[in-house]
């Protein structure tokens, strides 16, 4: 693979995006067992929490530094990411059958839905257009990366700046990964 062959940050995270909004649409359709459907919403939940850590760890930054009001769009995508991590926590703890987890999906799915009308129709086109092709490259390549050591369940008490992000999110990311594993959780 050469380095024009790597996804850039724009591919990634509508890549991302796209496989999202699938499982929400095997979700909303309502069959398979109770256990398909929690499998569903951890698989999602994992997803989520990935895709977030590493937009937190250097797609916002990115926009900080490079477009003129950077601590604007990433505080405001921040505060997105806050409110429906809170939703994931809740949701964690709620079985398939429960009529709650019907409802803490539906609010999941606006909030993640609202999230990336807003990335993909003002955030990512300023960053492509404020950004060069290499830059963007590097910074799809570094998300990329994180997901792999980023937690795969929500923590929303953890920070989410550099540098405090950087250190703690890969060790969070490996007790999960070994909850998963002791637990069958299919991420």
């Amino acid at each position: 693979m050469t380095a024009t062959d790597k996804p850039d940050l724009i591919s990634v995270i509508i890549s991302d995006h796209r496989h999202v909004e699938r499982v929400f649409t095997e979700l909303e359709a309502g069959t398979g067992t109770p256990e398909h459907r929690r499998d569903l919403a951890d698989h999602v939940i994992a997803e989520l929490v990935r895709h977030s850590v590493a937009e937190e760890q250097f797609m916002y930054p990115a926009a900080r530094k490079y477009l003129e009001n950077g601590d604007q769009l990433a505080d405001h995508e921040l505060e997105e990411h806050a409110e429906a991590e809170e939703v994931m926590k809740q949701l964690e703890e709620v079985p398939a059958t429960d009529p709650r987890f019907d409802e803490l999906m539906r609010q999941l799915m606006q909030d993640i839905r609202h999230h990336i009308e807003d990335e993909e129709q003002d955030l990512l086109p300023k960053l492509q257009a404020a950004c060069s092709a290499e830059e963007l490259q590097d910074l799809g390549d570094k998300v990329e990366r994180a997901k792999k050591m980023a937690p795969t369940r929500p923590h929303p008490s953890a920070p989410d700046r550099p540098p405090l992000n950087m250190i703690l999110d890969p060790g969070a990311g490996l007790i999960d990964k070994l909850r998963d594993r002791l637990s069958k959780r299919n991420t």
